[in-house]
């Protein structure tokens, strides 16, 4: 019979599942539909309202990321993981909002019942609504409905393809206009 050996146990500490110090990133929230963007809280919604503004404003300013995100209260970095793929890096290193983009935003527009929450997907339907929203605040000011006839025959699609109907019943428009259903600040839906 042989003598046994002896073994040593060496005690090791294993490593638990300790967090790190790092912050845990969170989810990035990109709506693509309406019913995706009215699923998110109140402030994930407004996030995601100024993110799109901040776009805009690089487009139509020609202002770059940083001074845009910071005219909206964001940090250029939410507004780069949000809506990357309207930016594009320049030789210089520099982002500049793409000609135009996909991204979703939810605007108001006049319908005979008030104003009325419509979710478009791309820069050039939000900027026709906004072009008739300009239409529409100058009839009220002004009287002046030029401006209005160019989108009575105008087709718009919604985020899911159905056709957006632009009221441009003078009538209508100025019994929304005296009751003052129509003197909104912003085209964009907000949270408040």
């Amino acid at each position: 019979m042989a003598p046994k050996k002896k073994t040593l146990k060496l005690k090791t500490t294993a490593k638990k599942n300790v967090p790190s110090k790092a912050k845990k990133q969170k989810k990035v929230t990109k709506p693509r539909t309406g019913k995706q963007y009215f699923a998110l809280p109140n402030d994930q919604q407004e996030t995601w309202n100024r993110v799109v503004h901040v776009i805009a404003k690089m487009r139509s300013e020609r202002k770059s990321l940083t001074q845009a995100s910071h005219e909206f209260g964001l940090n250029p970095r939410v507004v780069h993981a949000r809506a990357g793929s309207a930016l594009r890096k320049t030789k210089s290193g520099r982002y500049v909002a793409r000609p135009s983009d996909k991204l979703l935003r939810v605007l108001l527009i006049p319908s005979p019942q008030g104003l009325q929450e419509v979710a478009v997907r791309g820069s050039e339907i939000a900027s026709k609504i906004a072009e008739y929203s300009d239409a529409v605040q100058r009839y009220i000011r002004t009287g002046d409905s030029s401006r209005l006839k160019k989108f009575s025959r105008l087709k718009l699609l919604d985020e899911k393809g159905k056709r957006i109907k632009l009221l441009t019943d003078l009538t209508e428009l100025q019994k929304l206009g005296s009751a003052g259903v129509l003197s909104f600040e912003s085209l964009y839906r907000s949270t408040d």
